[in-house]
């Protein structure tokens, strides 16, 4: 049943948050951020919220402008959505992208070596 009720949180943050982003924030370094997740703490005391851009040479500026950006974004998560203590959010850039992309560059390198194995074969 907790679980279930964490997991509730974790989707409303991360829409609220992005209709935030979209909207409300003025510093454009942030309008293009995605939010790809949330995991809140079984306490409700602490939210890691990941998060991705377009350019990942940006990822660096752009987490300094959401720390910088965290208590305005705090108090209006307070404000939409209902839970007795707004999580404290701490913002952690999300690698499985890149990630992703890599192990697919390897899967079609790999796809490439083996349709050429068999061409040289015939």
């Amino acid at each position: 049943m907790e679980n279930i009720k964490i997991e509730r949180y974790n989707d409303a943050i991360q829409e609220e948050l992005s209709k935030i982003l979209m909207t409300e924030v003025k510093d454009e370094a942030i309008h293009f951020v995605t939010i790809t997740g949330c995991d809140l703490s079984s306490d409700l005391s602490y939210c890691k919220v990941y998060f991705t851009v377009l350019d990942p040479e940006k990822k660096d500026s752009t987490l300094q402008a959401l720390n910088k950006a965290k208590g305005f974004l705090r108090t209006e998560l307070s404000q939409r959505i209902e839970i007795r203590h707004t999580p404290e959010l701490r913002f952690v850039y999300d690698e499985s992208i890149a990630y992703g992309e890599h192990m697919d560059k390897i899967l079609s390198q790999v796809k490439e070596e083996e349709n050429e194995r068999k061409d040289s074969s015939k």
